[in-house]
């Protein structure tokens, strides 16, 4: 049976009274629009607050970028090895006494106070000056200094990784420029509209539910609550995961890439922000899948056999969500979202074979039951009637159902509909009274009010 029936199926199952005409779907489409609105209105209102904590959070992957790039050409083996912070002081030290002359610089040193700072100061200006010649006359240069010993391995060190030694600590990266009046802005209004998504997302989750499951039973419902839990800190797990792991890395690949090419990475403000906000939604949505696959278990319209079957179909599906859904055409940002939800699909695949084992479980125990039930009141039991005659019997009452003879002949297909109720009359199980156990002959036990 394809996912379609089972869907038209599903839809069937709820009660006629349920049903509306159209004009009042569009009046619930427009309450769940307009709480939509201003759930995202409110959410958005209060992260606003804080817009200047959100353009800090934002940044922090850059600021990774450069920390990371930064370190790996730092010297490891130097006398007084750098760290990202003292690299970027001791260059504006540097940049700060490069004009002044000898005594004057003795004297700022002196009244600086921190001997290392001064000293790693000194060996940027004598990497910048070395730098300026040929890479075969630079060692010599080295050995000519009248410096000490130390200095002179300092610089021999720095000599070795190259770091950058311009004035600006963030020159190689810049990516701080609006080149719109407004463009400061509206990407504070834009981080709060994003921060008011992650905020209100359960809640913007109930009400998109409520209007597009309208039909389902009550213990169908019920699936939704923890539904919307468990959805709700996956979408966490999966911005997080994207933040933290995700983010920094494919940031760092892109920028040593132009870097390989010569290209500076001059980005802007605007661009990276929607670059990060897509990227960390996006797969903050990519991670609701098991949610989504488990919903669609527990209302039957998945199966284990079907998602074990499907699964090289499921995962070429996946590596095309995955491409559309990233924000960069590159194959190693696709990859870190396929792999994932290639994994949350096999879990997936896992918990409906359990959930499958528990309910089987559970039948065999009501049905024991049910048999214990009537050997214990001495309720005949009749022998299963034949799956063939049934499949039979419901092919002709939908082909050719006897209610369309009634309609044609008059009292003959009541007649007749009579007598094969009659000939079935054996069939049905005598009813048990509360009063009387026993059971009288003809009447049918209702074992689901008794059990």
């Amino acid at each position: 049976m394809s996912l379609l029936q089972k869907i038209i199926q599903l839809r069937n199952k709820a009660q006629s009274d349920h049903e509306k005409p159209f004009l009042e779907h569009l009046e619930d489409l427009r309450v769940v629009v307009t709480r939509v609105a201003i759930t995202l209105f409110v959410s958005m209102i209060l992260c606003f607050v804080f817009n200047k904590k959100l353009m800090e959070i934002f940044r922090h992957p850059v600021d990774q970028v450069l920390i990371t790039q930064l370190q790996e050409r730092l010297p490891v083996d130097a006398p007084r090895p750098f760290t990202a912070d003292s690299w970027g002081n001791a260059r504006k030290i540097e940049s700060a006494v490069v004009n002044l002359s000898p005594e004057q610089r003795q004297a700022f040193f002196h009244q600086l106070g921190d001997d290392t700072l001064s000293f790693q100061a000194q060996s940027i200006t004598l990497l910048r000056a070395a730098l300026m010649l040929p890479e075969e006359k630079r060692e010599a240069f080295t050995k000519s200094l009248d410096e000490s010993d130390e200095l002179k391995l300092q610089l021999k060190a720095l000599l070795k990784t190259h770091p950058n030694t311009d004035a600006d600590p963030q020159a190689h990266l810049k990516m701080m420029s609006a080149l719109k009046p407004t463009e400061g802005f509206m990407l504070s209004m834009k981080l709060s509209f994003v921060a008011g998504i992650v905020v209100s997302f359960p809640l913007l989750l109930f009400f998109i539910l409520q209007f597009v499951l309208p039909g389902l039973h009550t213990h169908e419902k019920r699936i939704l609550w923890p539904a919307m839990a468990v959805g709700f800190g996956l979408f966490l797990i999966g911005t997080a995961f994207a933040y933290w792991l995700v983010l920094p890395r494919t940031l760092l690949f892109f920028a040593e890439w132009s870097s390989n090419m010569g290209i500076s990475n001059d980005w802007r403000i605007g661009e990276y922000i929607s670059f990060a906000t897509q990227f960390t939604l996006l797969f903050g949505l990519s991670f609701e899948l098991p949610v989504v696959v488990m919903v669609l278990v527990k209302l039957g319209l998945l199966s284990y056999e079907t998602m074990a079957r499907t699964r090289s179909y499921a995962i070429v599906a996946i590596f095309i969500a995955a491409a559309i859904l990233t924000p960069t055409p590159d194959v190693f940002t696709l990859c870190l979202m396929a792999f994932p939800m290639i994994f949350l699909y096999e879990m997936c695949i896992w918990f409906a074979y359990f959930d499958q084992r528990k309910t089987g479980q559970r039948e065999q125990r009501e049905a024991k039951e049910r048999m214990e039930y009537l050997l214990k009141h001495d309720v005949p039991v009749e022998p299963a009637v034949d799956s063939e005659y049934l499949s039979r019997a419901e092919a002709w009452h939908e082909e050719d159902p006897p209610q369309a003879h009634a309609a044609d002949a008059g009292d003959d297909g009541w007649q007749e509909d009579q007598q094969l109720n009659d000939s079935h009359q054996g069939d049905k199980l005598p009813r048990i009274d509360e009063e009387n156990p026993h059971p009288r002959p003809g009447e049918k036990v209702d074992l689901d009010d008794k059990i």
